[in-house]
């Protein structure tokens, strides 16, 4: 197969010369490879061996062929878009053979005749979705299907035209550059993308340009860097702060035709420090109280920067005035603001007013933008304003000194406060007794001296700590205190004594001039040079014979025998009196015991046996313990007798049982009665005859039963009696004197008459109307009156009774 001259003579004159030449070096490098036909060149042929050959197989020289055909993309006709044109030497003309196409699209994008072998595209093609198509083509006869030719490979490509416009890689850009940058300082860079074909013509070949930003900014044409277009004084911050720049990309390299893209991108720029900080006003007042206390902020002041963040920070230094020791100002880093405080105290009295000199400037100043006004200077005045002030000690605190013999009355100190203010008021002192609970100490209140109230003991307390309370006179609430230490000086007053109860021994065989014991001393006293103990043997001791004292010169002394040999049995203690003195003035002395219990000793001078007391001692029983044993004995023995007196007395029979106990009972009845109407609350009679009141007697905190109600017509009702008649009488006549009473409350009140009545059977029981002999009376009426009374008849009315005996 091979396309027919005249269909190529179109595709050529589409292409230029280096592309023609290129394709014909394709051509010669697949001549040997081309598996199908004949071209325009004539084949030569030439006979094998002779006609007696012609049955055998003969070798056929192939014929040129072209492997690529060229196809113009976006295609607009109607019709079907021609390629090219395919014809193989097997094609006589007779109708015999038949073309057939396979590959990328054959049979849809592609169509081959299968009796001409044209070749057309049937839709419109893009070269961006796909450059070039791989087909296959053979020829076989059309009656038996089979193939005449090996396939052979051709290559459809699709020829670019300038159908895509630039797109560039971000539709907005951000971008920044510094303030007060020089021409052509780079900023940024755009870069657009031509799907068209690079190799074809200058479809792809773009050339940027700047369409909105002028004259601030420019693009270069061929990289799209932006650069500054305007010099350092019109490219400034504080003026402009955000440029919009639109770019534009064209391909065509910018001619006239060419398709073109557009971005956006948002410029800032960069604050540098190229302006200084200028105050808001020149000149600024404060007033300040002069009890304000060191360290507190008097005022603020602010200065302005232009820059911002980082080269807007400032700083304010006091550089001049009168106030350059007394007052400070520092810097608010969050507000950039000017603190001055007060950094000495003030006094209204001294000086009431100063005047101060403040600088600012930037914190970092860029060297760039360095000139003569990049500080600014302000004035501030403040006015010290007057404060009644409590009274000032001249000093923060006070020590005072005093011997601990000092007598009760003298004077240790004093005390001085004034009132600052210009009046001058008196003051006077007091001791805050919170801090003298004991009352130790007293100040006169009108100079601040100091005294003592009671006599100190330097061992008890070595120091002692008050507060003195100054206030004014004119007004008690200004007051100021000062704390006061006062040391209480050692004078030699306590003897020193013995360290400890030494008791120690020496064996029988003691050799003279052998040390048995070491002792020491303690002295609570507190000398300037440190303690200095003599000890020596009492002069008035009976033992000088047998021991000695000898003085070791660091405040302890040894004890040694000075005979040889001691008799146990003769005597088992030897008391040594020893005499301690301290050596300071004045002297102090005292004289200390010590136990020698004689041993019995092994060779080694070990003990093995003494007295009963030593005995006792070593064992660890010393007399306190043995005292604490005897006292718990003691205490148990009396816990033992006193429990069983109280057992002892729990099983004594009482004389009286109680059910017939004869002394007088009082019975509580809780019964207040309805008022004055109700005359049915209570029978007065039943007070005569007990055994009917015990009979009817009914339980008011249950609810009673039918059996304890008797039948009605057995009720006992209410009846005046002649008995009772005097009783009714006296009650009438205190009503109607309570009746009457203008005096008397507006509601019920109780009133209660004392009142026996007369004519009782058994008289008075008062021993001032008895008759003188107990004998003749007679007392067996009491038996009538029920069971509470049987006792008592018992004891009085029997002739065998216990009072006749």
């Amino acid at each position: 197969l091979n396309p027919r001259p005249e269909h190529n003579i179109l595709t050529a004159e589409k292409m230029k010369t280096w592309i023609v030449l290129l394709l014909w070096a394709c051509a010669h490098q697949s001549v040997n490879a081309v598996a199908l036909s004949r071209g325009p060149v004539r084949r030569k042929t030439k006979e094998i061996e002779g006609r007696q050959d012609k049955d055998l197989l003969r070798r056929s020289k192939r014929g040129w062929m072209w492997r690529q055909f060229f196809l113009q993309e976006e295609y607009t006709g109607t019709e079907h878009q021609y390629i090219g044109k395919l014809h193989s030497d097997m094609d006589k003309g007779d109708g015999t053979v038949m073309y057939v196409l396979a590959g990328d699209g054959a049979g849809t994008i592609f169509v081959i005749d299968s009796n001409s072998g044209d070749l057309h595209a049937t839709r419109s093609l893009d070269r961006e979705e796909k450059p070039f198509y791989t087909l296959r083509a053979q020829v076989v006869n059309k009656k038996t299907g089979l193939p005449l030719e090996p396939e052979t490979e051709f290559t459809v490509k699709l020829h670019d035209i300038n159908d895509n416009e630039p797109k560039f890689d971000k539709e907005v850009y951000t971008a920044s550059v510094p303030e007060r940058s020089h021409i052509g300082t780079y900023v940024t860079q755009v870069t657009a993308q031509d799907a068209d074909d690079e190799m074809f013509g200058y479809s792809a070949k773009l050339s940027y340009s700047i369409s909105q930003g002028h004259p601030y900014f420019s693009v270069e044409p061929n990289t799209g860097i932006i650069r500054t277009a305007l010099g350092p004084s019109d490219m400034d911050r504080e003026q402009r702060e955000h440029y919009q720049v639109v770019i534009e990309a064209k391909d065509m390299a910018g001619q006239k035709g060419g398709l073109t893209g557009t971005t956006t991108v948002n410029i800032s720029l960069t604050d540098v420090n190229d302006n200084p900080p200028r105050f808001m006003q020149s000149i600024y007042q404060f007033s300040v109280p002069e009890i304000t206390k060191v360290g507190s902020s008097v005022g603020r002041i602010r200065a302005v920067d232009a820059d911002v963040s980082r080269n807007a920070e400032m700083d304010y230094t006091v550089v001049g005035g009168d106030g350059l020791d007394v007052f400070d100002v520092s810097t608010d880093r969050n507000t950039q603001e000017g603190i001055l405080s007060l950094k000495k105290p003030l006094d209204y009295e001294k000086k009431k007013s100063y005047t101060l000199q403040i600088q600012v400037q930037n914190t970092h100043p860029d060297p760039r933008f360095l000139s003569s006004d990049a500080k600014d200077m302000a004035t501030i005045r403040v006015s010290v304003e007057d404060v009644d002030e409590p009274p000032q000690f001249e000093k923060i605190s006070y020590i005072l000194e005093v011997k601990e013999d000092a007598a009760v009355g003298t004077v240790i100190g004093s005390v001085s406060a004034v009132d600052p203010d210009i009046r001058r008021s008196p003051v006077k002192y007091s001791i805050d007794r919170h801090t003298d609970v004991d009352r130790v100490f007293g100040v006169y209140a009108g100079n601040g001296s100091i005294f003592l109230q009671r006599p100190l003991d330097r061992e008890e307390f070595a120091w002692h700590n008050i507060s003195v309370i100054a206030t004014e006179f004119n007004n008690p609430e200004q007051t100021s205190r000062v704390p006061v230490y006062i040391r209480v000086l050692d004078v030699n007053d306590n003897p020193p004594m013995l360290a400890s109860f030494y008791e120690t021994f020496v064996c029988e065989n003691a050799k003279a001039g052998q040390k048995i014991q070491t002792i020491s001393a303690v002295d609570p006293d507190d000398p300037v040079g440190g303690h200095r103990f003599l000890f020596s043997l009492a002069p008035e001791s009976s033992v000088r014979a047998n021991f000695s004292v000898r003085d070791n010169g660091d405040n302890t002394a040894g004890i040694f025998t000075r005979r040889t040999g001691f008799g146990r049995m003769h005597k088992s203690t030897h008391l040594v009196s020893v005499v301690i003195s301290d050596g300071h003035y004045p002297m102090q002395t005292s004289t200390g015991t010590l136990t020698i219990r004689v041993c019995t000793c092994d060779r080694n001078g070990n003990m093995e046996m003494c007295n009963a007391e030593a005995l006792t001692s070593s064992a660890g029983l010393s007399t306190g313990a043995l005292v604490a044993i005897l006292l718990c004995i003691l205490i148990l023995l009396l816990i033992v007798v006193l429990f069983a007196a109280l057992k002892r007395q729990k099983k004594k029979e009482p004389l009286i049982i109680s059910k017939e106990d004869v002394r007088d009972n009082v019975v509580s009845y809780n019964d207040e009665g309805g008022g004055e109407e109700d005359t049915q609350a209570f029978d007065i009679g039943a007070l005569r005859h007990p055994e009917v009141m015990e009979e009817s007697k009914l339980r008011r905190d249950i609810l009673p039963s039918e059996s304890l109600y008797p039948p009605p017509p057995l009720r006992r009702t209410l009846v005046p009696s002649r008995e009772n008649a005097d009783v009714r009488d006296f009650i009438n006549q205190r009503v109607q004197e309570n009746d009457g009473n203008p005096t008397a409350p507006p509601y019920d009140s109780l009133a209660t008459y004392a009142y026996e009545g007369n004519g009782s059977v058994a008289e008075s029981l008062s021993s001032l109307g008895s008759v003188s002999s107990e004998g003749e009376q007679d007392y067996n009426y009491l038996s009538e009156w029920g069971p509470r009374f049987r006792k008592l008849a018992d004891m009085y009315g029997g002739e065998d009774s216990d009072w006749d005996s």
